[in-house]
């Protein structure tokens, strides 16, 4: 696939910015399909996409955007502020994301059914069960176990709930949470991340002794890095401790997964540390969630522009070169692992020929979600080099 190149110089250094004509065309096409559908779920993956929307019209202003969230958020919140197919008792962390984009739908519009709506989905998290050391567990059918997904799914709608509305009062209970994934799930030869703790060691993908399943997932990582960085976004700079651990916690999980990055294609692989293993493939979602992360940090401030940024774009870049890819039907997102997870029983054993099996496919709901997110945040970047 050949792409038209434009140069911009960006402190003193050449950064290669493909033809963007190519990923608006498939976004403006993917979004008017997804908006001519229904799905009969509250889900994460829709979650990923009201997000990507939201970001890409910070970036460009685009109302486009914003009809996007109307249409598909006006299908589900009530004007009693209930909300269609969410069952708060299912105790699902994986029902919290895809509130966040809730925040922006009431500061835009000042309707209350949207603050309603938050209510119901904090009110989840204020009773939703917890490991022992007293982090939610992921879901209600996953007793005593963290996920990194987890993490993502319900931390940053918590704590961007406590900023708004609570005055803080929950930061230490949700930085506790990051700092058990830390003490639990971090693994200090290879510096990366498991993708889950079962904290009972009862699983069948749990390690006896540590507890942790037994590789490293790229999208579980990313998730985790993506929940990191939005927090420190979300956090007050006056909350200097909490804001401090994040940073920390991120650049350290960054540092530790840069060390795995495919030197030709710039992305990573589905079983990160395991580039040179029969049927080992280079993942399009959690490859663009860490162009997602690096992005927002260098925008954040959080990453030192003149070393990272260009390597967010690589990945970005990466992405645009190796997976849109075109056929007879048009442009296509491809390479995204459709889902992977652990149990709930004795399926999902987390071995590398599970993580292997999963099908790969093209234009999902989060794989394209998080590529808008990605996208977004390189428009961000520069409308902040234009300010």
């Amino acid at each position: 696939m050949k792409f038209m190149q434009a140069i911009h110089i960006k402190l003193g250094k050449a950064v290669i910015m493909e033809n963007r004509e190519i990923i608006n065309a498939y976004i403006d096409k993917w979004i008017e399909d997804y908006n001519s559908r229904q799905r009969a779920v509250w889900n994460y993956e829709d979650g990923c996409v009201m997000l990507g929307a939201q970001y890409l019209y910070e970036a460009t202003g685009d109302e486009k955007y914003i009809n996007c969230i109307r249409t598909f958020m006006d299908r589900y919140i009530q004007e009693d502020g209930t909300i269609r197919y969410y069952v708060p008792e299912d105790y699902n962390l994986d029902k919290v994301n895809n509130g966040r984009v809730l925040y922006f739908l009431y500061d835009k519009t000042g309707e209350e059914k949207y603050k309603t709506a938050l209510d119901h989905i904090r009110g989840q998290l204020e009773t939703h069960p917890r490991t022992d050391c007293g982090s939610f567990w992921h879901k209600q059918i996953y007793p005593y176990q963290i996920w990194l997904d987890g993490l993502y799914m319900g931390q940053p709608l918590y704590l961007e709930y406590e900023k708004r509305f609570n005055g803080g009062e929950r930061y230490n209970d949700i930085t506790g949470q990051f700092l058990n994934a830390r003490k639990y799930l971090f693994d200090e030869e290879k510096k990366l991340y498991y993708h889950a703790y079962d904290e009972k060691r009862q699983m069948i993908w749990a390690d006896k002794t540590t507890g942790c399943s037994h590789n490293f997932w790229l999208r579980s990582i990313g998730w985790y890095l993506m929940a990191l960085i939005d927090c420190c976004g979300l956090i007050p700079e006056e909350s200097f401790e909490h804001l401090s651990t994040y940073k920390r916690l991120f650049k350290e999980a960054l540092a530790g997964i840069m060390q795995y990055q495919d030197e030709k294609t710039k992305l990573f692989y589905q079983l990160v540390d395991m580039p040179e293993l029969e049927g080992n493939y280079l993942e399009t979602s959690g490859s663009a969630m860490i162009a997602y992360a690096i992005l927002k940090g260098c925008r954040l401030g959080i990453l030192q522009e003149e070393k990272w940024r260009r390597r967010g774009e690589e990945i970005f870049d990466g992405l645009e070169r190796e997976k849109l890819q075109k056929d007879e039907n048009g442009w296509h997102l491809t390479g995204i692992c459709l889902v992977a997870g652990l149990g709930p029983k004795d399926e999902r054993d987390g071995s590398v020929e599970y993580y292997l099996s999963e099908p790969v496919v093209s234009d999902e709901e989060k794989g394209v979600g998080v590529f808008m997110m990605a996208y977004g945040e390189y428009l961000k970047l520069e409308k902040q080099d234009e300010a």
